[in-house]
């Protein structure tokens, strides 16, 4: 277990430590970038000042017709017309790219946002944790009903943020004017991020099943040690484990037991939730910065959709949080408390950042940060959620054409929901 947590941190600091890299260089690219560009705009104005003056002399020298200082006045009209646009243009691009110091920013408001998102985030968590674990239920009771509709919604509503909301803006971002001219050189840099992400997560995967298989060996050698059953017997025994384990036996319950161990499964189990969660914060840091610096046209739009996004994402975690089968409420409102922080504490960081802000290392660390969590989301949803939960549980297969449609329902129902939130946020 020791070293399957130090891989995954291991993991996680190299994708930050990247991230900062990038961000350093670029800061450094846009600073000699803007340095060459003012040299070069100061020994254009001198070259053109010299030129000015040379045809001034030269009119003055020579008496031209007034055919001719008509035709020049003319001209020099054009000339200076197609100046002033480009100077309009050049200007406009610089402005887009600035965060504009006089633009409407109610604070309170962004404050009061800040706790409206907090107490949205706490209930739709919560909800589903209080609602599994304040008493025994029965597998087709009500509550059951509504625990497996909260479960097959929240699957759908991450698949819809991993293709709707992260991976669009993400690619989005890389394609803005405000980055480096290198970022434009590649032109599936989010593509490129999410595919990482993805293979990471499926090398981290595998070092920790490699892990558990190994402790499952030692625990059964130490076993037959201790009951002095080592020989043919104990060889015939560890053959048989490794056969199940290598069929993956599925229970009606959908868990898959590695090894014959349900510490084994646990842990798994344990892997995928903690790296869902860490997608979604990596997401939620980012979209609350997003709405500490986003001006007063906008801000509440934003925020009814926000809202309505952490409300869902936080049903999504909650459900697969009950999956984990603690048996005190520490783990879980550990998790929880996490969800809930994320997005308040990205709001406070974008008020408080928001006047010093760079804005070109912020689109480009908000593009990286969102196509890592893109593929995190991708992987977790298809190879941790619907496989396992749908097509590889024995349990769904042989459930009753009513419980299956009813579980297609909602998640489709939650994609749809946060697909219509994508028009918003």
């Amino acid at each position: 277990m020791t070293s399957k947590l130090f891989l995954v941190k291991c993991c996680l600091l190299f994708l930050f430590a990247s991230m900062l890299f990038m961000n350093v260089v670029y800061c450094q690219e846009v600073h000699d970038h803007d340095h060459d560009h003012t040299l070069e705009t100061s020994h254009s104005n001198h070259t053109h000042t010299e030129e000015v003056s040379e045809v001034h002399a030269h009119d003055h020298d020579h008496d031209h017709s007034l055919e001719t200082d008509h035709s020049n006045h003319t001209h020099a009209g054009e000339v200076s017309g197609v100046h002033v646009e480009e100077a309009s243009g050049h200007a406009h691009s610089h402005v887009s790219c600035e965060v504009d110091p006089n633009a409407e920013y109610f604070m309170p408001m962004r404050v009061g946002a800040l706790f409206i998102i907090l107490a949205t985030s706490a209930v739709g968590i919560l909800g589903p944790i209080i609602l599994h674990r304040i008493r025994p239920h029965q597998k087709g009771s009500v509550r059951d009903w509504i625990l497996t509709a909260g479960k097959f919604f929240g699957t759908g509503v991450i698949l819809a943020t991993a293709f709707i909301h992260m991976l669009p803006e993400a690619l989005e971002r890389f394609d803005s004017e405000c980055i480096g001219e290198g970022w434009h050189s590649y032109h599936a840099f989010g593509g490129l991020f999410c595919l990482l992400a993805s293979f990471a997560l499926q090398i981290v995967e595998l070092a920790a099943l490699t892990n558990l298989d190994n402790i499952a060996k030692k625990n059964l050698a130490a076993a037959q040690l201790a009951k002095g059953e080592v020989g043919e017997k104990g060889m015939e025994n560890e053959k048989e484990i490794e056969h199940v384990h290598d069929h993956h036996g599925i229970h009606d319950d959908g868990h898959v037991h590695s090894a014959g161990f349900l510490e084994n499964d646990q842990a798994i189990r344990n892997i995928s939730t903690l790296v869902l969660e860490l997608g979604i914060l990596m997401h939620s840091i980012i979209i609350g910065i997003t709405l500490g610096t986003t001006d007063n046209d906008e801000f509440t739009v934003l925020l009814i959709a926000l809202v309505f996004h952490q409300f869902f994402e936080g049903i999504a975690l909650g459900t697969r949080i009950n999956d984990l089968d603690c048996k005190s409420w520490k783990k879980p409102l550990l998790m929880s408390f996490f969800f809930i922080c994320t997005t308040p504490i990205g709001v406070a960081i974008g008020i408080g950042v928001r006047s010093s802000l760079n804005p070109p290392a912020n689109i480009l660390a908000q593009a990286i940060l969102d196509s890592l969590s893109a593929g995190i989301l991708l992987y977790s949803a298809y190879v941790s959620l619907m496989s396992i939960e749908i097509n590889h549980n024995v349990g769904f297969r042989k459930s009753s054409w009513s419980r299956k449609i009813f579980c297609f329902v909602c998640m489709y129902l939650g994609a749809a929901l946060m697909a219509v939130l994508g028009t918003w946020a």
